[in-house]
């Protein structure tokens, strides 16, 4: 035993280690096993051990019985460690444990119908003497226990075990309606009234609930408000008459008391009747024609909102019903007022005021009243469903959870402020449930004793984060919800001003209209207007360009975007202030969504953005910036920003597309140079070379591909190849172990993202070649063995990092083996040539833009055979508009040809950046979706002549395509 409690973490271990002890003489070795683990992971072992042992000694057949049911132990220490008073019932009546078993239904909801059922069959077995109001009682806390069980275990989220605890206090209140009508009329004789048609008939009793019984929300332990609403006046028919009024005043008092009175199995519910017309000074019960005139004339406006949850859960449906019918539209105005909003408002301002009363004679928070808490959340929820429910019916709903959702739906809640609400308003009902189970105690408020505040964090729901439940944890993300609820509030509330609530005949109601009578909100989700309306008074500037911005596709993003921004009074006033700049951000959001993502969750990147509209077209020295970078993090840090500025001075300020690749290429050289640096740094300090040998950056880094012909874009991979002077070989190990830094450098994904991928395969003998060579193996594997492409390939080469002189020299070199080799040979044409139709057949179908008929590789493939008839002359860099003019000037191209390639390699190129940046990775087609096509071609326009972008991207593809293949076709014959 001393050992087992060694494995638990008990508050009191000597009193742990004597109940163990006890548990021990009795239980087999597999189910004190099982103890011990479900003891492990119970909120509070110390409680649920203290039980078990009492449960041993008071009921020891019971607890042999139950110890040898792993489900049933489960249950025990999960309700043993939850609530004491649900604990000290089953002391008392461990069967409901083991019935629960038997009963089948621990996975599934309860209908309110199904627990009238078990009530009826519970009321037939009680005992003669029992009074109904303690067999109401005993069945509800038998039935609370079935439901904490189900909350406990995770059988079932926080609405569910709301709708459960609805479900159960209408059966309660419907079978005690029953029996109290039922010995009335025994008395008085059933009440009557006379119909429309002048007919007697029998008059019906409505039993309305409000407030969370209402939305089918109940608490464990809620009061119940309640409206009592009979058919009309009239008069019992019995041998004692008395008026309608009279009898149903009776059934309702009857009704109160029987549910409020103390049992010897507790009582039932606190009933509360303020809510009926004229609160306490009321009537208890009141007939249609009196409900209306009320609601009709004299209700104030926080009486109708509180009938939004109204519904009919007991008696007779049929006199609720009409009532409600008669007050809905009072409900849900057809014409928007603002001054719902604000009363509404001001009434949270008194609760709040009364609340913060409390807390100062009390210490703990109020989950329910404090700002951001439950109580905002319904309020800011009823709002809505006020203004807008009169033209919406569907938002017509009790639920704060679904009423959400519908709201969501409508677009009156973005999905950010849909998932905050909804997380938040679980996050608190769970709470809010823990707190009252304990002791079956209407409390919302935290306890202020530490161990307390650590069983409560512990009894929460997982929240699958990995971290281990603490006080401190659970206050942390409380105060999390609270503010980012109280910030949503305020917004939205705010966003309702009459300004942008006056409907006329020309526009759909609520949108405003540009100077054109045409809907200047149109083109924007409706969801983003709650923040432009709340940026009304905060940033008006941006207010008005946010709406004049036909903004679509960016529309969420930009909302996520704001909600960071407007915490931060000097960004949001450079939005504000600078309307080119936030035409500069909105155009980014609009049109690529991967640095919409960035700047949501690095809000500070806007500073190059800011920088970018001060200083347009400034050329930064990349190589010097980066080297400053005294770490990899550092490097990654400097590396995003330049990129975020440079991709959008593409969009914003449509520069030339090779120009923006070429200054891309730079960036990428800058970082590969720098991380050489570090990676010598770090690999001479952790693995130094051989004793003696000085480390000058011997080993040369070789960029191929896109990055060696200076055409590096968003999302390429680097091709690079590690080159060392032959006098070296001895150190390749070191310069191994440099390039292998250099590459995890580059290539890592951390926090802060990753830069670009290095591919290596372009080196002598591909993957199984070493990683880094010396200049005589590479000389010798061209000069032999290589494949007519691969040799090729180094045509489009240029040193970036290392020793970049004597990498340029061995380059040239280098090329004189390829012209040699593949130069004057005719067979070169014919191994490009079915190269070219290999990848084709390989790639063209998942890639057409490169690799399909008459794609980019079309033309990539022509210029590398035109070179070849040159190889002869080494050119250090050359791009392909700079070896199209190289090509025509030696006289291989005509002039028409060269114009056209020159058009083509600019469309190609220009509809790969525009993909892209658009979606943050390389895409091999144009896309399906059409919104997304019309983005690229938007963007495609702004870096291509007019000639090409005169037509649909797709019909001026196709062209391109046929004509490029064309091409190729007559050059290789």
């Amino acid at each position: 035993m001393l050992k087992l409690a060694d494995q638990i973490s008990f508050h009191n271990r000597d009193r742990a280690v004597a109940n163990l002890t006890l548990l021990g003489q009795n239980l087999p070795d597999g189910a004190l096993n099982r103890l011990r683990f479900l003891l492990a992971s119970s909120a509070d072992p110390d409680t649920a051990l203290h039980y078990l042992a009492r449960l041993r000694e008071e009921r020891p057949a019971a607890f042999q019985r139950l110890s040898v049911h792993p489900a049933e132990m489960q249950y025990l220490v999960a309700v043993f460690s939850a609530s004491r008073f649900l604990a000290e019932d089953v002391l008392k009546y461990p069967q409901w444990i083991e019935r629960l078993r038997d009963r089948g239904d621990l996975f599934r909801i309860l209908s309110s119908a199904e627990y009238l059922a078990l009530l009826d069959s519970h009321l037939a077995a009680s005992a003669p003497r029992a009074s109904l109001a303690e067999t109401l009682a005993y069945f509800r806390r038998k039935e609370l226990l079935r439901i904490l069980i189900r909350d406990l275990l995770g059988f079932a989220a926080a609405a569910d075990v709301a709708l459960e605890l609805s479900n159960l206090a209408d059966a309660v209140l419907e079978t005690a309606y029953r029996n109290i009508r039922g010995d009335l009329a025994g008395r008085y004789g059933a009440p009557r009234y006379i119909d429309a048609s002048g007919a007697s008939a029998g008059c019906g009793f409505s039993i309305l609930a409000l407030g969370k019984l209402g939305g089918q929300e109940l608490n464990y332990s809620s009061d119940i408000d309640l409206i009592f609403i009979y058919s009309a006046g009239g008069e019992t028919g019995g041998p004692e008459i008395i008026a309608n009024r009279q009898f149903f005043g009776k059934v309702a008092n009857q009704l109160t008391d029987l549910l409020s009175t103390y049992s010897p199995a507790g009582k039932c519910y606190r009933i509360d009747l303020r809510l009926r017309p004229e609160g306490r000074l009321g009537e208890v019960c009141i007939s249609v024609d009196g409900a209306k005139a009320y609601y009709g004339q004299r209700a104030r406006d926080w009486e109708l909102q509180m009938l939004i949850k109204a519904r009919v859960c007991a008696g007779e449906p049929e006199p609720g019903q009409e009532f409600l019918d008669y007050v809905e539209p009072l409900i849900y105005r057809s014409t928007l007022d603002f001054s719902a909003v604000e009363s509404v408002s001001e009434t949270r301002e008194r609760i709040q005021e009364k609340a913060n009363a409390r807390s100062r004679k009390n210490t703990g928070l109020n989950v329910k009243l404090a700002r951001g808490g439950i109580r905002d959340i319904e309020f800011l929820v009823q709002c809505l469903q006020r203004l807008h429910g009169g033209r919406n019916p569907w938002l017509r709903h009790g639920g704060t959870l679904l009423s959400l959702r519908r709201l969501y739906d409508k677009r009156l809640l973005s999905h950010s402020e849909y998932s905050r609400l909804a997380t938040a308003y679980e996050f608190l009902r769970n709470l809010e449930h823990r707190l009252q189970f304990e002791d079956d105690r209407q409390t919302h408020e935290l306890p202020s004793a530490p161990r307390q505040m650590e069983l409560l964090a512990r009894r929460m729901p997982d929240d699958h984060s990995g971290i281990v439940p603490s006080a401190e944890r659970l206050l942390q993300r409380l105060n999390n919800h609270l503010e980012e609820v109280q910030e949503i509030y305020e917004r939205v509330i705010h966003s309702q001003q009459p300004l942008y609530y006056s409907p006329s005949p020309e526009t759909p109601f609520g949108t405003p209209v540009d100077e054109n009578g045409e809907n200047a909100l149109d083109w924007i989700e409706p969801a983003i207007t709650n923040l432009v309306r709340f940026l009304d008074d905060r940033a008006p500037q941006l207010a008005a360009a946010l709406s004049r911005s036909r903004l679509r596709r960016g529309a969420a993003s930009f909302e996520y975007f704001l909600e960071r921004v407007v915490d931060h009074p000097e960004w949001l006033g450079w939005l504000d202030q600078d309307s080119q700049l936030a035409a500069h951000v909105l155009d980014l959001f609009e049109h690529s969504s991967h640095f919409a993502e960035q700047l949501v969750r690095k809000p500070e990147l806007i500073e190059e953005m800011k920088r970018m509209r001060e200083s347009p077209g400034r050329d930064p020295n990349y190589a010097e910036l980066a080297g400053l970078a005294d770490d990899p993090s550092s490097l990654r840090r400097f590396f995003q920003r330049e990129m975020l500025r440079l991709q959008s001075e593409s969009i914003c300020l449509q520069n030339p597309i090779f120009d923006t690749l070429k200054r891309t290429s730079q960036l990428a050289d800058a970082v590969v140079a720098a991380s050489y640096d570090l990676a010598i740094e770090h690999t001479a300090r952790a693995s130094p070379p051989s004793d003696g040998y000085a480390v000058r950056g011997q080993m040369m880094v070789i960029a191929l591909g896109r990055l060696g012909m200076l055409e590096f874009d968003l999302a390429s991979d680097a091709d690079l190849v590690f080159a060392l002077p032959d006098d070296d070989a001895a150190q390749i190990p070191f310069w191994t172990r440099v390039a292998e830094r250099m590459i995890q450098q580059i290539t890592a994904y951390t926090g802060e993202g990753v830069m670009f991928a290095v591919d290596t395969r372009l080196r002598p003998n591909g993957r199984e070649g070493p990683l880094v060579q010396t200049e005589r193996s590479f000389k010798d594997y061209f000069g032999g063995k290589a494949e007519a492409w691969e040799g090729i390939a180094y045509m489009k080469s240029r040193a970036v990092a290392g020793n970049t002189e004597g990498g340029t020299a061995f380059l040239n070199e280098l090329q004189d083996v390829d012209w040699r080799r593949y130069g004057q040979s005719g067979r070169s044409k014919k191994k490009l040539w079915e190269m070219r139709m290999r990848l084709e057949k390989e790639q063209g179908g998942s890639n057409p833009l490169k690799a399909g008929r008459g794609g980019y590789y079309d033309i990539d493939f022509a210029l590398m055979y035109l070179r070849l008839k040159s190889a002869g002359i080494f050119f250090k860099v050359l791009n392909t508009p700079g070896r199209i003019d190289i090509i025509e000037r030696m006289g291989h191209l005509d002039r028409q040809d060269a114009e056209f390639l020159l058009d083509a390699a600019t469309f190609y190129r220009a509809v790969d950046h525009g993909l892209r940046v658009f979606s943050g990775h390389a895409e091999g087609n144009l896309p399906k979706s059409r919104p997304q096509l019309e983005a690229l071609d938007q963007l495609v326009s702004r870096w291509t002549p007019e000639h090409l972008h005169d037509q649909p991207l797709d019909i001026e593809l196709a062209q391109i395509q046929s004509r490029t293949r064309e091409f190729f076709d007559r050059l290789f014959g």
